[in-house]
């Protein structure tokens, strides 16, 4: 099983390298479109560069940085070796065949993240998953994936949960519509099988799960699931992720992240405590 990198892939490095650019430009009030003139590209390529959202070469760095007025040799070499970084492959390349592109910058930023907060409606959080579990929900998804496939797919899932056994993992904290609990994904056992993981995920330090139950009425999530990611490195964005059948948005300007959180806030409120998680899925438990 591969395990999930700590300190995240390339899309968090390259949100970090670009970062620091958009600092050491703004800090000498140079304008995007200088920039760009000064690397022989757009203003478009440097908000691309800044945003993490393409890889770097050494000459356009070598040639930001001067401009800049980041003249120290050992000070441009650091950067330049950090930006190769960020240019390399994440954990899971050996899965690029079956990862859409959409989806390749959520594991990175979800195996950098120090806090997980998600809903969902629907499933168990992915990082909660059993084994059967997750070759239930795969083997319903309109896909045409051979059996080898199928559990390559399942392999990667499970190496991105490897990331909360981590020496310093991230804190998840799931809100869990009681229809996930419910729906018997996979048949009764498989279905029992997860319910009783969930009862073990309670006791991780770095987890908290709460259950919002039927009784809730509506609620501001039920348009769908979404996941907002906080970093450790006071340089990145908070960021949203929402995903549809096909694509996935990525959400990191303030107002945006600023309304999602009052969603999670809003459900986290209307969920029951996290201490009376173990009885309620127990309960579901006891039904099945």
């Amino acid at each position: 099983m591969t395990e999930a990198q700590a300190g995240g892939g390339p899309t968090v490095r390259r949100m970090l390298v670009g970062a620091q650019l958009r600092r050491l430009r703004t800090e000498q009030g140079i304008s995007r479109e200088q920039a760009g003139e000064a690397i022989r590209a757009s203003e478009w390529k440097i908000h691309r560069l800044e945003n993490g959202q393409v890889g770097f070469k050494d000459r356009d760095i070598v040639d930001l940085l001067a401009l800049y007025g980041v003249t120290d040799p050992g000070e441009v070499v650091e950067f330049v070796i950090l930006a190769r970084e960020a240019n390399a492959p994440g954990w899971w390349h050996h899965y690029g065949d079956l990862l859409p592109q959409w989806f390749r910058a959520y594991v990175d930023l979800e195996s950098a993240a120090a806090l997980i907060r998600t809903y969902e409606g629907q499933f168990v959080p992915g990082l909660l998953q059993t084994e059967d579990y997750m070759r239930a929900v795969v083997g319903d998804a309109p896909l045409e994936d051979s059996h080898d496939e199928a559990e390559r797919r399942v392999a990667l899932r499970l190496g991105r949960q490897t990331l909360l056994e981590r020496a310093e993992a991230p804190r998840l904290w799931a809100v869990v519509d009681e229809a996930a609990l419910r729906r018997p994904v996979g048949g009764r056992e498989v279905m029992r099988a997860q319910l009783e993981r969930l009862i073990e995920a309670t006791k991780l330090p770095n987890v908290i799960l709460q259950v919002l139950p039927f009784a809730a009425g509506a609620h501001p999530a039920m348009v769908g699931a979404f996941s907002v990611l906080r970093f450790a490195d006071q340089e990145l964005p908070d960021v949203v992720y929402v995903e549809h059948l096909t694509s996935a948005l990525y959400l990191s300007k303030q107002e945006d992240v600023d309304q999602y959180l009052h969603v999670m806030e809003s459900i986290c409120v209307r969920s029951a405590a996290p201490n009376e998680t173990v009885e309620i899925v127990g309960r579901v438990l006891n039904d099945s």
